[in-house]
């Protein structure tokens, strides 16, 4: 062979080579993210650990979020997007965890691997798969911790129930079922908010999941019973904004706040006494995770496989406080500000 027709078939070769690397560049692996919105600390870190990990894994990632907690709409607008756009998967914090269904089943009728995060989809097998803290877990340690630290007084408690929607998403049944039985409700319906009949529980409210939303809900529920001494919240800045309404009465050193999060603030507001305990969670661990398992399925079509004994993949659940009770466990605040997000 020649030097020239070496040459020839050097550069031939290496023209195939960045054709093939122009193509494979060409069908960089899709997928997106949508979340409940984009102002909650929760989910700016949720989008923050599924984009560290699209980059880490040369994903090309397209993000969408809710205008406010409850935004079923734009999320719908959001999945006939990512169809439109190819994606190979969808990761989703759903808003309406019913009626998101029909196009999340759109979108895996196209190939589409669909798995929810933080909050499954009723039913939860409408998503391939669920990356979640275990909310009821979530709800049950703050109930029993509470119960508790209120001893032989709970049984005389008055309880305020600050939920998240009218439409009542799994992630808030979950929490809200969790906390009640945790706390010695019989719960009833496990499934269903506000079917107990115990006599302590004040009412339920929601919140929208943001501070003036628990300020409206807890000056509500003051109006029906101003006695009240406990304080379930869905979420820290519900928490944050009962609280302010607490104070306005003069009464927040005398009601207990429990809550669920772990963020930085809310963990903040453990330390200096504004919520008791709050079970912490983990979203950038949960957006991470669901950007891998999207990664395998478009490498070879892998779905991921759940927790042993659940129907979710559990990405975990700490309790934070530093008033610690027998038999619920628990990690100090300084642990929980290690560990903490926002």
């Amino acid at each position: 062979m020649t030097i020239k027709t070496v040459f020839r078939a050097s550069v031939a070769v290496s023209a195939l080579a960045l054709s093939a690397g122009f193509a494979q560049a060409q069908e960089a692996t899709k997928a997106c993210l949508i979340t409940k919105t984009d102002i909650n600390p929760f989910f700016v870190k949720m989008k923050e650990g599924a984009t560290a990990k699209a980059n880490e894994l040369g994903i090309e990632l397209m993000t969408f979020a809710g205008k406010i907690d409850g935004d079923h709409e734009t999320q719908q607008q959001a999945v006939e997007s990512c169809i439109a756009a190819g994606v190979k998967g969808i990761l989703i914090a759903a808003s309406d965890t019913k009626a998101i269904t029909d196009s999340l089943g759109q979108a895996r009728e196209a190939g589409i691997l669909v798995i929810a995060l933080d909050t499954p989809l009723d039913p939860i097998d409408a998503a391939d798969a669920t990356f979640a803290t275990d909310n009821r877990e979530a709800g049950r340690l703050i109930g029993a911790w509470a119960a508790a630290q209120m001893g032989d007084a709970a049984a005389d408690a008055k309880i305020a129930m600050l939920d998240l929607s009218a439409s009542a998403p799994s992630v808030d049944v979950l929490r809200d079922q969790g906390f009640l039985a945790g706390f010695g409700i019989d719960v009833k319906d496990e499934n269903v908010i506000g079917d107990e009949d115990d006599a302590r529980i004040v009412g339920h409210d929601v919140t929208s999941g943001n501070e003036e939303g628990g300020r409206q809900a807890m000056e509500a529920l003051l109006q029906r019973d101003s006695g009240i001494n406990l304080v379930y919240t869905i979420n820290e800045p519900a928490a944050a904004g009962a609280y302010e309404a607490l104070k306005s009465f003069g009464m927040e050193e005398n009601v207990m706040i429990v809550s669920v999060d772990g963020g930085c603030p809310g963990v903040q507001n453990v330390q200096e006494g504004v919520i008791g305990a709050t079970a912490q969670q983990y979203p950038l661990l949960m957006a991470s995770m669901g950007i891998e398992a999207i990664a395998a399925f478009a490498a070879d079509g892998t779905k991921p496989e759940t927790t042993e004994g659940l129907d979710f993949t559990n990405t975990g659940v700490n309790l934070v406080t530093d008033s610690p009770a027998e038999g619920v466990e628990s990690i100090s605040v300084a642990e929980g500000l290690e560990r903490c997000w926002g």
